[in-house]
């Protein structure tokens, strides 16, 4: 996955949480208190059988279009009609999402003209790649245009591109918003990233105002993640949903620059690059023209095929049209460069085999229970989410249960893979009723909700539930806790940090003595119960006030 940073526990206070907030409906079926003392439990064998097997060499990575993919799809059906879990999607087990990948392959150099030449390098100084299908992306003496944060936002009276001409030109944007520079908390969402924040709207909104490519200017701390992650997308394919029609938006040119490159292109366009950046996070900003122009080139290869969500069901006895979504993505970054052992599969045993073993140790416990809910429980593994979360985006736009009734959503990607904690980390805080039932589920088992320690590297928008919650439909994103229990906050702390420095998206991302599979059973067990609580009531989570998503929401739900 491409979303994760440091998670370090900060205690909430459970009184605060208690109950649920006003707006939903909150009575419950007499069926309720018999589910949850079904004793019903997600068990540690369950989820080490399904762990290993997803995340076995054999199945090579998991990338979409690979052999990869077959050999998990096909394992999921097995499994799933071992369950007993219905097909999904009519008859089928499978969905459909039509894909484009598309290779570049960069010019080892890129030209910067102005007063004075100079030329930086690939990789080490940006790294870029192709976003239309074309065979040849040509950029020659084209003009760079400094946008601020290159955000378009009504809501907040922000628009950093008022006034500018970027047709055909390369804009510069600032990762994050402007948020993430003020100390005032009502400024945008202070520290906490908004979706404006996120790289992927940055070039889209890019393409849409004519631009024919966009630069990134990266920053560690509001990235999330350092210019080690970035490089890997250099000179490697990259999947998109395959366009609808000639009229879609897209960048010509697309990819990062690092800051010392932003400071030597501003230092060469007689500004300083430190001065512009607090410029654009004040309101009444202006960008404009750098007085320099770049050429360089790519060359792209397009490949259009088809990857699959999987899907599975059990069917809802008196509400069967009600809908909770528990989801997680099957795949991973296939076979790539060797380490230092020599290994190339990228197993991704965390990231996501644990989410997707997670969604069979669930519904075998769901099964187990012997009971039938009355809504129905849907069990979804989406496809390239490492790509740009495209498997969920396309049900989400096509869903096989309307966003109507769909009750909530809950997602499960990267599980804990060093051992028990007491707590669990809410991401993306007060966004919605959920997270009141996720700390009533953790009270009941002895342990506490932790706060998102990162706000700011806005992780909310960076898994597959983002794309239920832009539709509207309540979505939950869980990570992983540091309060270890057998070794407490410290060490828990440490365990968190190699993990993402050593492990994240690497070869050694395996099943082996080191990857223990203790807390996320427990995690697990509280997203089933939470699960458990709403396929056999009547609750309706709603967004909370200030959610970005309660709006929309509101629009086509009827009033409680």
């Amino acid at each position: 996955m491409m979303k994760r940073t440091y998670f370090w526990a900060i205690p909430l206070s459970l009184g605060l949480l208690a109950g649920c907030q006003s707006g939903g409906t909150k009575e419950t079926t007499s069926t309720t208190a018999t589910a949850e003392t079904a004793g019903s439990e997600v068990t540690l064998d369950s989820y080490k059988t399904y762990v290993t097997a997803i995340a076995a060499d054999d199945m090579e990575g998991r990338k979409p279009f690979t052999n990869g993919e077959k050999k998990t799809l096909a394992y999921l059906e097995k499994e799933a009609n071992a369950l007993g879990l219905e097909p999904g999607n009519g008859d089928s087990f499978l969905q459909e999402v039509p894909m484009v990948e598309i290779t570049s392959t960069a010019a080892p150099t890129m030209t910067v003209k102005g007063k004075q030449t100079m030329t930086l390098k690939g990789l080490e100084d940006y790294v870029v790649w192709a976003r239309r299908p074309d065979a040849n992306v040509t950029i020659k003496d084209t003009e760079l245009v400094f946008a601020g944060f290159g955000i378009v936002a009504p809501e907040y009276k922000w628009n950093d591109y008022a006034g500018l001409d970027v047709k055909d030109k390369i804009a510069v944007v600032i990762v994050s918003d402007p948020g993430f520079y003020s100390q005032d908390t009502t400024f945008f969402k202070g520290k906490t990233m908004t979706y404006y924040g996120r790289w992927t709207y940055k070039l889209e909104e890019a393409a849409r105002q004519g631009a024919k490519g966009c630069l990134i200017v990266h920053a560690d701390e509001p990235a999330g993640y350092g210019f080690k992650i970035v490089q890997n997308n250099w000179n490697t394919s990259k999947f998109y949903l395959a366009p609808k029609g000639k009229d879609v938006h897209r960048n010509a040119m697309e990819g990062w620059i690092t800051t010392p490159v932003a400071e030597k292109l501003f230092a060469a366009a007689g500004k300083n690059y430190q001065t512009e950046l607090s410029r654009a996070a004040k309101p009444g900003f202006k960008g404009g023209p750098l007085g320099l122009t770049v050429s360089t080139s790519l060359q792209a290869k397009a490949k259009y095929d088809k990857s699959y969500n999987f899907i599975a069901k059990i069917t809802g006895e008196k509400r069967p049209e009600e809908a909770i979504v528990y989801s997680a993505h099957w795949d991973h970054l296939g076979i790539g460069k060797k380490d230092a052992q020599n290994d190339s599969i990228y197993n991704g045993a965390a990231d996501n085999a644990s989410g997707t073993a997670g969604l069979l140790a669930v519904a075998k416990a769901f099964k187990a229970s012997g009971q039938q809910p009355d809504r129905t429980v849907v069990f979804l593994s989406v496809t390239a989410e490492e790509q740009g979360l495209l498997g969920s985006a396309h049900y989400a736009d096509n869903p096989v249960f309307a966003k109507e009734k769909t009750v909530a959503n809950l997602n499960m990607d990267m599980l804990n893979p060093y051992g028990a904690t007491k707590d669990i980390v809410l991401i993306g805080m007060g966004q919605s009723e959920l997270e009141e039932m996720l700390a009533e589920e953790a009270k009941k088992a002895g342990r506490y909700i932790a706060r998102d320690p990162k706000p700011e590297a806005g992780l909310y928008y960076r898994s597959d539930h983002f794309n239920f919650a832009r539709t509207g439909v309540p979505a939950l994103f869980t990570g992983m806790g540091t309060d270890h229990i057998a070794l407490g906050k410290e060490k828990g702390k440490q365990l968190l940090e190699d993990f993402t420095a050593n492990i994240y998206h690497k070869p050694n991302d395996q099943v082996n003595e080191a990857f223990k599979m203790d807390g996320a059973v427990a995690d697990l067990q509280l997203l089933y119960q939470l699960g458990r609580r709403l396929a056999f009531s009547n609750e309706w989570p709603q967004w909370k006030a200030g959610s970005e998503f309660k709006a929309v929401r509101d629009k086509y739900m009827p009033k409680k």
